[in-house]
């Protein structure tokens, strides 16, 4: 674009323009703008005016397209549009000279009052889906406008973005910000440029920013209006260039930019529909407007140092683009295309589960979420709402995470094949796995979950000891399978459980808080232990061996319960005395989730036999392992083969050495740590205040909260947590019971949770256990 400067007429100079050509006189005030010059102006009646001075190089033909448009737009009322004020001479505008070479055009029009969209406090869901509403009637109110300037070149038409930003990112001399920037732009060229020729034209107001928005609230009623101001930018151009434009504005300081534009296109939709093709171009020309925006700023700044209108909105632009950088281009379309097409309603969808899915795989909550879209550590539901996820552990490094996704399209293209085959992302992986292991545990098996991998386990332990009975812990739940049933407290010991079968032993809960030995008791790991030594001394009188004890190294389902010091040490040397193996179910906790160790197991100062790993391992990507020493491995190879036609893909493993990558890349266990630590604290304190919290336990982001109509009794009060998770998922915060008397609070976020979060949910848990106990 050229450069142009706006004119720089006084107060004085101004009110003798306007008293002059258009017979008013009143109070008058300067605007901003931006390369014409505007004043406010009170007459002694009451009514506002504007007075627009337009820059000098503006033509006369420009003006009066801008007038045509104004005029034919004042016919629909859904969206105010200023009227244009007619001069002493009749006319829609009047020439000033400033002098033989100068001259400027000057109009005046009417003053639409309310409140800029810029200034406007309550910029939620139903706002923004109301100024989508209203500007989904304006683009349909032009659709059969024309005019012959409107076909002008325009240095603010979003085709030429790529030019605009090539042109002037020489300004930008930060080089996080070129790097943004040069993203944007490529993302421009390859997903828009191509397809400009098949988008719809029409006439566009080109610049539906927060500054040109009004907005009005009728006092007498709950009604909105809406007005649009400026046309300086008015071109014919792509249609779904209006809609890019104004969201790339209304993302403006918005704490989740998506989900604003989610309200937004679903109100314009509801007015003007959309082609499959303009949703998916919508997110790179919004990125790209925003994009010319800075770049734009960053070079007329340099000639105009002293208007800081021109930048007005660029630290809120840099913000949101550093924002919109971490999408991916696929999740921003399904955003878009969910707002316009939501799909089956909650109802139907239901029905529908209710006729093909098994009745006993249970929903959560009394009124169930449909779940369409997550990202990070936030899950959106069909109609927008946006929930805080505080116990799904499988998006270990967050729902969707950009980098995941690029690493499962970029391995999905090339090659998925089987372990019969030999290629590098295997034995990468498996030897980056290890190396997060004690240096006894060198051999890999990977299948494709957690419950396979326990299965697997068990295979080892069986066949390198010839024994088949095993000691559990009561409560711990291990898997899905019969095998695995059979060995898991937490469901055969559950409703229609058949108890533990005669080669299954089990030992009390190492459980601190509801258990024999106290958390005050310094030999409470010891004492709890010899409930295992007791075990095997009941065995050997009966003539048994054992296979070994299994255990997850931080119980899950059992009630988030960290085992006393000493515990495990003292358990898998009585084990190993008896000639048995032990396995530590890491499924749940393992990769850096306790903030303190990478596993759980670590937190013991233990070494198993057998690790086995599943639902984090690759973030949500079907996936598990089973880590043994190379003894075990070698009996295990007594000539069965052992495959696992998806364990160890190509895929799985890329994914699962991206895993690894961002845990390390940006610090996801002393993230963990550290927020375990502020949360742990955060709920202490309200134990203080809530008799309600009987204990408070867990290691960094694995936390649980135990709820209790007595503190002396400890008898459970499970309704009270059932009523409270249901509250919570009403503010939009996901948290889950568990535990053997169903009364506990389990927390185990996504690793990408942060301290803006974590304070969020100790405010919601404080503010609801408060309306709970009143």
């Amino acid at each position: 674009m050229d450069q142009m400067v706006k004119p720089n007429f006084t107060l004085l100079e101004a009110l003798n323009m306007v008293q002059s050509h258009f017979n008013l006189s009143g109070v008058i005030k300067e605007l901003p703008s931006y390369e014409d010059q505007n004043f406010y102006i009170k007459i002694n009646d009451g009514k506002e005016f504007v007075l627009k001075i337009a820059n000098s190089e503006e033509s006369k033909e420009i003006i009066e397209f801008q007038n045509a448009t104004i005029n034919y737009l004042s016919q629909f009322p859904n969206v105010k549009v200023p009227k244009i004020i007619l001069s002493k001479n009749n006319e829609e505008f009047s020439l000033y000279s400033e002098n033989e070479d100068k001259k400027y055009i000057i109009r005046v029009i009417s003053y639409i009052s309310g409140t800029l969209y810029a200034d406007y406090n309550q910029k939620n869901s139903v706002i923004l889906n109301f100024v989508g509403q209203k500007l989904g009637s304006f683009t349909k109110n032009l659709q059969n406008f024309s005019h012959r300037t409107a076909y002008r070149k325009f240095g603010w038409d979003l085709a030429n973005a790529s030019t605009l930003i090539g042109e002037k990112i020489i300004h930008i001399s930060d080089l996080r910000k070129k790097k943004v920037i040069a993203k944007f732009q490529k993302m421009f060229e390859s997903q828009v440029i191509p397809e400009l020729a098949e988008l719809r034209s029409s006439v566009i107001h080109n610049d539906w920013n927060i500054h040109n928005i009004i907005i009005n609230k009728n006092l007498n009623s709950s009604d909105f209006e809406l007005g649009i101001i400026d046309f300086g930018d008015t071109i014919f151009g792509k249609t779904i260039f209006e809609l890019a434009i104004a969201i790339a504005y209304l993302m403006l300081d918005q704490e989740d930019p998506l989900l604003s534009a989610f309200h937004v296109v679903k109100g314009y939709f509801e007015k003007f529909s959309l082609t499959n093709l303009e949703l998916k171009v919508l997110f790179p020309l919004i990125c790209a407007r925003l994009c010319m925006s800075v770049c734009s700023s960053a070079y007329q700044i340099k000639i105009e140092p002293e208007n800081d209108y021109l930048t007005i909105n660029e630290k809120q632009a840099w913000d949101l683009l550093f924002k919109l950088e971490k999408y991916p281009l696929q999740f921003a379309y399904q955003t878009f295309f969910d707002a316009c097409h939501p799909g089956l309603s909650k109802e139907e969808s239901l029905d529908l589960r209710n006729q093909y899915i098994g009745p006993n795989l249970s929903i959560s909550y009394q009124n169930p979420l449909k779940i369409v879209r997550g990202f990070m550590q936030y899950l959106y539901d069909d109609e927008g709402k946006r929930y805080l996820d505080c116990v799904t552990n499988i998006p270990h490094v967050g729902h969707s995470n950009p980098e995941i996704v690029e690493v499962i399209n970029r391995q999905a293209s090339v090659l998925n094949t089987n372990t019969r085959y030999l290629y590098d992302l295997l034995v990468h992986y498996s030897k980056r796995l290890c190396e997060t292991l004690p240096e006894s545990l060198t051999v890999c098996y990977f299948v494709n979950s957690g419950s396979e991998a326990n299965e697997l386990a068990l295979r080892l332990a069986y066949n390198f000891t010839k024994q088949r009975d095993l000691i559990v812990v009561k409560g711990g739940y291990h898997g899905n399978t019969q095998g695995l049933i059979d060995i898991s407290s937490y469901k055969f010991d559950g409703p229609r459980g058949k108890g533990a079968p005669s080669h299954v032993h089990k030992v009390p809960v190492p459980d601190t808080y509801r258990g024999r030995y106290k958390a005050n008791d310094p030999q409470a790991g010891k004492k709890y232990a010899d409930y295992v030594r007791e075990t095997i001394e009941n065995l050997k009188k009966e003539g048994k061996k054992i296979a070994g004890f299994i255990s997850e190294s931080i119980m899950g389902s059992g009630g988030q319960i960290v085992f006393p010091k000493g515990y495990l040490k003292e358990v898998y040397k009585y084990v190993r005395d008896y000639g048995g193996v032990c396995i530590a179910d890491e499924v749940q906790v393992g990769f850096g989730r306790i903030g303190t160790h990478f596993w759980g197991f670590q937190t013991q100062n233990v070494n198993p036999d057998i690790v086995t790993l599943g639902k984090p391992m690759a973030n949500g990507h079907p996936m598990g392992a089973v880590i043994t020493t190379r003894e075990i491995a070698e009996s295990f190879d007594d000539g069965m083969e052992f495959f696992s036609s998806f364990g160890g893909n190509p895929v799985s493993c890329a994914i699962g050495l991206k895993v690894l990558d961002i845990i390390k890349n940006q610090k996801l266990q002393e993230n963990a740590l550290v927020l375990g630590k502020y949360l742990l604290e955060g709920i202490q304190e309200l134990k203080h205040k809530f008799p309600v919290i009987g204990d408070v336990r867990g290691l960094g982001l694995f936390l649980g909260i135990e709820f209790v109509l007595d503190r002396e009794s400890q008898e459970p009060e499970d309704n009270f947590a059932k009523k409270l998770v249901e509250l919570m998922k009403d503010e939009g915060i996901l948290i889950s019971v568990d535990g053997l008397l169903h009364n506990v609070i389990k927390i185990k976020p996504p690793l990408t949770f942060n301290k803006e979060n974590a304070k969020t949910f100790l405010d919601s848990l404080e503010k609801n256990i408060m309306r709970l106990i009143t």
